[in-house]
C-alpha cells in the first residue's frame, strides 16, 4: 500500500510542471475583441538621444538625433529621421492590418489613453539620454505622453508605455529598417 505521504510527495512535481505548462498553452496576446472597424487611430512616437552641455553656470539641452514614427488609422506610416540638424530622407511604408489590430488592442485594453500624464524629471549627474514621446488620437481622444531612459530618471515608468514602446520599436525595426 502507497502512504499518502509518497502520493503529496509524487504530485509536487506534477503540480509545478502544470504550472509550467500553462502559460506555454495559453497565448498571453493582447486580445483584440474589442478593437472595431471603425477606431480610428493615429500615432505619433518620437525617440530623441538628448545631450546636456554646461556652459558653467547655465545649461544647453539638445538632441543629436531624432526619430520619429508616424502610424494613420490605415496603415499608412511614415518614418523620419534627423541626425546633428540634417534631416534623411523620410520612409514610407504600410504595416499589415494584424499589427494595426494588435496595437490598438494594447491601446484599448491596457488603459492607455487614461494614463494621468506625469513628468519625469532627469536626473542631475545624466549628460546624456534618451527621450521618448507618444502623442495617441483614438476616435478623436488625444493622449501625450514624454518620458526619459528609466536610467535618467527616480520615476517608474508605467509598464503600459514600455509595452506600447516595445511594439512601436519592433515595428520600426521590422518594417522601416530593412
Amino acid at each position: 500500500m502507497v502512504s499518502p505521504v509518497l502520493i503529496i510527495v509524487g504530485a509536487i512535481p506534477v503540480i509545478f510542471a502544470i504550472l509550467i505548462v500553462i502559460p506555454i498553452l495559453n497565448p498571453s496576446d493582447i486580445p483584440i475583441g474589442a478593437v472595431d472597424s471603425s477606431d480610428v487611430l493615429s500615432i505619433e512616437y518620437s525617440k530623441q538621444q538628448m545631450l546636456i552641455v554646461s556652459f558653467g553656470v547655465t545649461e544647453r539641452i539638445g538632441a543629436q538625433r531624432t526619430e520619429l514614427l508616424s502610424i494613420e488609422s490605415d496603415g499608412d506610416l511614415r518614418y523620419s529621421v534627423t541626425e546633428s540638424g540634417y534631416p534623411q530622407p523620410d520612409k514610407r511604408s504600410k504595416i499589415d492590418e494584424d499589427q494595426l489590430r494588435k496595437l490598438t488592442a494594447l491601446i484599448k485594453e491596457t488603459g492607455f489613453m487614461e494614463i494621468p500624464i506625469e513628468s519625469f524629471p532627469i536626473k542631475e549627474d545624466i549628460t546624456e539620454f534618451n527621450k521618448f514621446g507618444i502623442k495617441v488620437t483614438l476616435n478623436g481622444k488625444t493622449r501625450h505622453i514624454q518620458w526619459p531612459d528609466q536610467d535618467a530618471t527616480d520615476k517608474f515608468i508605467p509598464p503600459i508605455i514600455s509595452a506600447i514602446q516595445n511594439e512601436l520599436e519592433g515595428i520600426i525595426n521590422q518594417t522601416i529598417i530593412k
